[in-house]
């Protein structure tokens, strides 16, 4: 399968900086992506794992999980997506197919959840490597590179419009904020609320 050569940031050792790298990218494959990144935030999980304080981290890998960029080329079957389309980036997708998608627990899907806890991709493998040595995934994301392959059902299309610098924000900042504003403090149309901390969460 052809590879590309990337520059991406790599968790090369657990409490040390992140280390500019040159990688191969594998081309996607049957339902996947390849998505040039073009804005990424950077959230707290990703210092967490990076800091080594994470019990479930790893090393090497290439983190980030806040991005927003445009689809280069898909993968066989893909059709929700085509070249050229403006993505943001999903750590959290529905398969809408498996139990918990049929359910209410669509954060649980089990297309991707068990892979990705282990830096790997839904079949089990990275498409990231260096010297032949496999790189692992972060949050079946990995957008701190230039660019990164990922599964369809973790890319959400959007307006061409939306500028991608404020977009990659909606792939954890906002939603974690309002999901908890909705969900868990079931804030309602004309409530009163105060806001501690002025993050992309807060706002």
């Amino acid at each position: 399968m052809a590879r590309v050569k990337v520059r991406a940031a790599v968790l090369e050792e657990f409490g040390q900086p992140l280390a500019v790298a040159e990688l191969e990218l594998a081309e996607p494959k049957a339902g996947e992506a390849l998505v040039r990144l073009v804005a990424c935030g950077v959230c707290h999980t990703d210092l967490y794992t990076a800091s080594g304080a994470d019990p479930s981290g790893y090393a090497p890998a290439v983190l980030g999980h806040e991005g927003a960029g445009v689809v280069e080329r898909v993968g066989e079957g893909v059709t929700p997506l085509v070249p050229g389309d403006h993505v943001v980036t999903l750590f959290s997708p529905q398969c809408r197919e498996c139990a918990h998608c049929r359910d209410e627990r669509t954060n649980l899907c089990l297309a991707i959840r068990d892979q990705q806890g282990r830096g790997l991709l839904p079949d089990g493998t990275t498409r990231f490597s260096r010297d032949g040595e496999p790189i692992r995934h972060f949050m079946g994301t990995s957008t701190f590179a230039e660019y990164t392959v990922m599964p369809e059902i973790a890319l959400a299309k959007i307006a061409r419009e939306a500028p991608l610098d404020r977009a990659c924000l909606f792939a954890c900042g906002l939603s974690t904020g309002l999901g908890a504003a909705m969900n868990t403090a079931n804030v309602q149309p004309g409530s009163t609320c105060v806001v501690f901390g002025a993050g992309m969460v807060g706002l």
